[in-house]
């Protein structure tokens, strides 16, 4: 196999499939797609006008690097009075776009000296809530309240429950412990205004939460923890200019990425796994929310693989491809083994080299244009996330059904064994027939997994060491046996990062849903309901917008009873761990 070497050490390992990318980048050439990209023209994406709309105010990341250049001096100095005001501890406190760059930042650069430590929570599991305030001292805290559009649910949860916490350590200065970034005229802000934050910073209104990495969502939490923001920059201008306009698609790192995620795609090899050296391990969460909500829609999609641990070739069907971003100063052996032996099975293997952890501006940047380039190869919006707002809807009626009732909906279990009960739809209920054990349920499920599926665990549970080494264990398990991807995602997180795949995606996922009961409940100032009861909320519209799906499209297996107006193959509705 002879790799194909790109710029900014890419390397690319295709074997036969090589000449489809070739084909791909000299069609693109032909048809002016870089300018155009840079022009902002929504054709290349779609030719609905509603679409265009949406796509014409969608790609302000493409300047973003120049725009924030003339803003950072403020975003230094909110950090050095953060700094100078002897804050111990910032809380980002956001969902999706808003905190999973962050958490990047946090997990790779760890604790800056003479500099607050990040954490960041985007979970309203109440164990995981009441985790987060134990690692902080309130009084030396700021709280950083992140939402793009100002409203969404978690967030605003999350600053209603530490705003009350603050006023009982700080009094009527509580607002001195809180910044907000969302956008101009956002009801965030206007809360914000209103309970005198110590500063608002803007979003930008033409940039969607998962293209906002290097916008104040990403930029602004990593200055306060101490990154060099300013050479952050340097190095996400340095690979803007190699994706320039006027840079031609075979010599443009952005677009031969993009081109080769969305040619293998439409060959079949539609899974994409992100393999990442152990400093950078959660930047494949990034590109993870980054690919799925951007191309899971219309029935088509990529699917991201993150932190399912490297096996031999043996386990691995053909519908993979690998990523391997590797940071030179701390390569794993093992890891690099595992992958040349990968790539001498023939499986096709992207290698992106990371001189310095500061290039991390540079993958942001990188991995936006590839995912805008996938989504225009493969004929979808990258730019909306259509069934986000779906599953979000279905819990707002959950959440206002329990508002008059003082509870959610429940339904018959379809079996309970050894303090498990299990539930499904119909067609579910169907498959499960006649098992006694927990053993038999899920048998009976899996036994649907083929090949060119994915199988997804999707936990409403607190994170611990203990529980994701359980569930790892799961998606391994499950992936040695079957040879199919298998992602894990938490609750309600993964709802704003592959959750839009999981409902608008490729038929081919099969999904075990987690829920449990909670030990000690926390309540929401201002709510009737507490996070249990919106976690249980959350849970209940991602099952309800994942099984109510559009029926005009049947099912591509329908021999394996999924439900006909569905468009995944039927879940296991969820396991409830009581």
């Amino acid at each position: 196999m002879n790799p194909l070497v790109q710029l900014r050490g890419q390397t690319y390992a295709l074997g036969s499939l090589d000449k489809d990318v070739q084909a791909k980048l000299k069609e693109l050439r032909q048809t002016d797609f870089v300018r155009r990209l840079w022009a902002k023209d929504p054709t290349l994406w779609h030719t609905d006008p509603v679409h265009q709309k949406i796509i014409r105010n969608a790609l302000g990341w493409l300047h973003i690097t120049e725009q924030q250049v003339h803003h950072l001096p403020r975003i230094k100095g909110v950090a050095e009075s953060v700094r100078a005001a002897g804050f111990k501890h910032a809380l980002l406190l956001g969902m999706g776009g808003s905190s999973l760059c962050p958490e990047v930042f946090r997990m790779t650069f760890g604790v800056v000296p003479g500099y607050p430590e990040l954490h960041v929570l985007d979970s309203t599991v109440p164990a995981q809530v009441r985790s987060f305030e134990k690692r902080v001292d309130l009084a030396k805290t700021l709280c950083i309240v992140a939402s793009k559009s100002g409203t969404t649910t978690e967030p605003l949860v999350f600053c209603r429950y530490f705003f009350e916490r603050m006023r009982k350590v700080k009094g009527e200065k509580a607002g001195e412990n809180f910044i907000a970034i969302t956008d101009p005229g956002s009801l965030l802000e206007k809360l914000a205004q209103e309970s005198q934050f110590r500063d608002i910073l803007p979003g930008v209104p033409d940039i969607g939460g998962r293209y906002s990495a290097l916008s104040n969502f990403g930029i602004v939490p990593a200055a306060i923890m101490g990154v060099n923001v300013e050479h952050l920059f340097s190095r996400a201008e340095r690979m803007r200019h190699s994706c320039d306009s006027g840079v031609p698609p075979e010599d443009n790192p952005g677009v031969v990425l993009g081109v080769v995620m969305g040619e293998l795609a439409k060959q079949g090899r539609d899974k994409i796994t992100f393999v990442t050296s152990p400093a950078i391990w959660d930047l494949g969460a990034w590109i993870e929310q980054l690919v799925a909500e951007s191309t899971g829609k219309e029935g088509k999609g990529i699917v991201p693989i993150d932190d399912e641990p490297l096996g031999p070739p043996l386990v691995y069907g053909k519908d993979r491809l690998f990523a391997y971003i590797r940071y030179s100063g701390g390569a794993d052996a093992a890891q690099d083994a595992k992958v040349t032996a990968l790539e001498k099975a023939g499986y096709p293997v992207v290698r992106i080299e990371l001189a310095e952890l500061i290039n991390l501006g540079e993958e942001f940047f990188l991995w936006e244009i590839a995912t805008a380039v996938a989504g225009s190869i493969l004929g979808i919006n990258a730019f909306d996330q259509p069934n986000v707002q779906e599953s979000k809807d279905y819990t707002k009626n959950f959440l206002d059904e329990y508002k008059k009732t003082g509870r959610l909906p429940e339904e018959q279990p379809i079996l309970t064994a050894d303090g498990i009960k299990v539930y499904g739809d119909a067609a579910n209920r169907q498959v499960l027939k006649g098992a006694l054990t927990l053993e038999d349920a899920l048998k009976a499920h899996l036994a649907r997994v083929q090949a060119g599926d994915y199988f997804a665990v999707n936990a409403y549970v607190e994170r611990t060491d203990a529980s994701h080494q359980a569930l790892q264990a799961i998606r391994l398990r499950v992936r040695d046996k079957k040879k199919v991807a298998t992602t894990l995602g938490y609750g309600p997180r993964f709802l704003h990062s592959t959750g839009q795949l999981h409902k608008g995606g490729p038929n081919t996922g099969v999904f075990i849903q987690i829920t449990s009961d909670d030990a000690e409940d926390l309540p929401i100032p201002g709510e009737p309901y507490t996070f249990g009861v919106l976690k249980s909320a959350q849970a209940l519209g991602d099952l309800k917008s994942g099984s109510c799906r559009r029926s005009a499209r049947p099912s591509s297996h329908p021999a394996r009873c999924r439900d006909p107006a569905a468009d995944n193959r039927a879940p296991a509705r969820r396991l409830p761990l009581l």
